[in-house]
């Protein structure tokens, strides 16, 4: 899930006493950055996030930082390497494993919906016929967002422990987005692109896309910690709990348990740690996923509406210009209390994941932390 953002001014709470830490995983060229990324971290502690981590890499070894804590009731430090909800990240994997069966020549990104999923794009103006898996990848769809529908189920601390624990089928979520006409042709995010891609992983090749993931990506690379969890609402141990904010001002709860109505699919549901998360990301931009035509496929930008020049969104993944030259691919993904940030220079050489315990539905403060996220992730990379 992503929730959107618009610029405003920073929105400050009270938090705990908190803790800094820096780990040095390895030499070199990684150690010149610790202290501003440390700097940058506690600004984002201080705007109201409990407890922040970032990894990040180069070729000259790791470094994590952190700020805040794991737990505002034990004070508990962050651990080194937490599992996370990695949220929309999750879309990523999504799309490698779709392109990796158009090299395959399974599908092709041309092809309609309607051939795959017949009849399910379909009422009030929408036509599977006429959205391709292209689109469904770079969202240029038009298909309505299921998730601006649902999200009104958990938009106070009473609602969402009330309707944590419901889950939807895919099918079902299809049809919540089916309720509306079809929107702009132009780039327009919306989680049911790829709710339905996941459908499709398994019209082609008949398992689910947990299983292709699992199969095509986490056992090739190792990612032992990565997981698929469907709707089991859990995070294993080691992990830092999850707090979120339901109204500007508001009390912080405890969201530590996943909502899985909205967070259990193809488009969203994963867990990982930073260093997989960092891992998955080195692969992809270093070629090791997808052959060179689906690569190139992949980074295919579309304008994003309000981002910067140079900006865009290929199929799963976005690229953004760095202040110093170049730019990095990456992914993020939020949840209810959950926000992380991967980030992979174009060459590969330099990673940086950062990871967020505490979120809100202050969209105030949520742009202001968006800024302070994209400024931290430049001034890392270009250090």
């Amino acid at each position: 899930m992503r929730i959107g953002l618009s610029k405003r001014i920073l929105y400050l709470v009270l938090l705990p006493a908190a803790t800094a830490t820096t780990v040095a995983v390895g030499g070199g060229a990684a150690a010149a950055a610790p202290s501003l990324l440390q700097r940058d971290l506690d600004a984002l502690r201080t705007s109201g996030i409990t407890g922040v981590h970032a990894r990040f890499e180069t070729p000259g070894g790791a470094r994590v930082i952190t700020s805040g804590v794991a737990d505002i009731d034990t004070k508990r430090p962050v651990p080194s390497d937490p599992y996370i909800r990695i949220g929309s990240t999750t879309k990523t994997f999504t799309a490698v494993v779709v392109l990796q069966l158009v090299g395959e020549g399974r599908l092709s990104l041309s092809d309609p919906v309607e051939q795959w999923l017949p009849g399910l794009v379909s009422g009030n103006g929408n036509d599977g016929r006429n959205v391709t898996v292209r689109d469904l990848l770079r969202h240029n769809s038009g298909v309505h967002d299921h998730t601006s529908d649902l999200i009104w189920n958990y938009a106070t601390p009473e609602l969402y422990r009330e309707n944590r624990w419901r889950t939807y089928t895919p099918a079902e979520l299809v049809a919540v987005s089916m309720r509306h006409p079809p929107g702009t042709r132009e780039h327009a995010y919306s989680n049911t692109n790829y709710v339905l891609a996941g459908m499709l992983i398994q019209a082609v090749t008949g398992r689910g896309w947990e299983r292709e993931v699992h199969d095509r990506i986490l056992t090739p690379l190792g990612l032992r910690r990565t997981l698929t969890p469907g709707s089991w609402p859990f995070l294993p141990d080691p992990h830092a709990r999850n707090y979120h904010q339901f109204a500007p001002g508001a009390d912080l709860t405890d969201t530590t348990v996943a909502v899985r109505g909205i967070d259990s699919g193809a488009d969203g549901s994963m867990i990982s740690t930073p260093t997989e998360v960092n891992r998955f990301f080195a692969a992809l931009v270093g070629g090791r996923l997808l052959a060179p035509a689906q690569w190139a496929q992949m980074r295919e930008l579309v304008t994003v509406p309000g981002e910067p020049a140079g900006a865009g969104a290929g199929a799963g993944i976005f690229f953004t210009p760095l202040s110093c030259g170049g730019g990095y691919w990456n992914h993020g993904g939020t949840g209810l209390g959950t926000w992380v940030e991967p980030a992979v220079t174009t060459d590969g050489r330099r990673r940086l994941t950062l990871s967020m315990f505490t979120n809100t539905f202050d969209p105030d403060l949520a742009t202001a932390r968006q800024a302070l996220v994209r400024d931290t992730i430049d001034r890392v990379l270009c250090s």
